[in-house]
């Protein structure tokens, strides 16, 4: 039976949810060790396989981790021991393009990383893993068509830039990674997509449009942008993340 880990955050805590209409039923939270620390996940399991979901801003309390506080070396070996057959990170993103409007899931094509911040599982020895296909084209391609369905576009190869946050981003940073090539921005996804590249797994990776990047609302580029919004925006979009979840699946009968 094929399984396939979902790393995901923003909006998609109750994503578990979204899966319902597949006739599934939801196990017990399990707890996954690591050199790092603990990781709860769920495991969701369909007739077509088996989901294991991770909430990458987990956390002991009632407050909710902040990106540049996860713990990604945990979540991605939480994820990894429980031997999928393939990854998903699912992300919430602030779309720097005007075709691409809050709501609006896509396919990642590739990241745009350069934060300061090294993430690896190899600290005492130079292992140098390839990052020149991060993504799989067979995966992304199956996604793509899975959001076709259900969208009036279904934009694919989109390049994510990598941001630390917590803030979000200034209009002139934005306006830089636009020129470096970016079509959206997030806070998650870059950590993430090394560690995995390292255990050369199939991966795939769909930005969630939850806002306009700063300086990019149409009509007013003063506009601020709220969590609170973005959370709901991100939460309107589980439905279609769950259609690729369950398109991947079959095609990994």
């Amino acid at each position: 039976m094929p399984r396939i880990a979902v790393l995901c955050g923003t909006g998609m805590s109750e994503f578990a949810t979204a899966l319902s209409s597949n006739g599934v039923s939801l196990s017990d939270c399990m707890i996954a060790e690591s050199p790092w620390g603990e990781v709860p996940l769920s495991m969701v399991k369909m007739e077509r396989g088996e989901v294991v979901i991770i909430d990458r801003h987990y956390s002991n309390s009632n407050s909710r981790t902040p990106p540049h506080s996860i713990n990604h070396r945990a979540n991605v070996h939480a994820a990894i021991s429980s031997h999928p057959d393939m990854v998903v990170s699912v992300n919430s993103v602030g779309s720097i393009r005007s075709d691409l409007k809050p709501g609006m899931v896509t396919v990642a094509g590739d990241v745009l990383d350069l934060s300061i911040r090294p993430w690896t599982f190899h600290d005492d020895n130079a292992i140098h893993a390839d990052r020149t296909s991060i993504f799989s084209k067979e995966a992304s391609n199956t996604c793509s068509k899975a959001i076709s369905t259900v969208q009036d576009t279904s934009p694919k190869g989109i390049v994510v830039a990598q941001c630390v946050g917590p803030q979000f981003e200034s209009p002139a940073e934005i306006d830089a990674l636009e020129r470096l090539g970016a079509d959206v921005v997030g806070m998650t996804l870059g950590p993430e997509s090394r560690l995995i590249s390292e255990k050369m797994l199939p991966y795939v990776c769909l930005p969630c449009c939850s806002n306009w990047a700063a300086g990019r609302t149409p009509g007013d580029p003063a506009a601020e942008i709220s969590h609170h919004e973005v959370d709901a925006i991100a939460s309107g979009m589980r439905n279609v993340v769950a259609l690729c979840i369950t398109s991947l699946l079959d095609e990994l009968q």
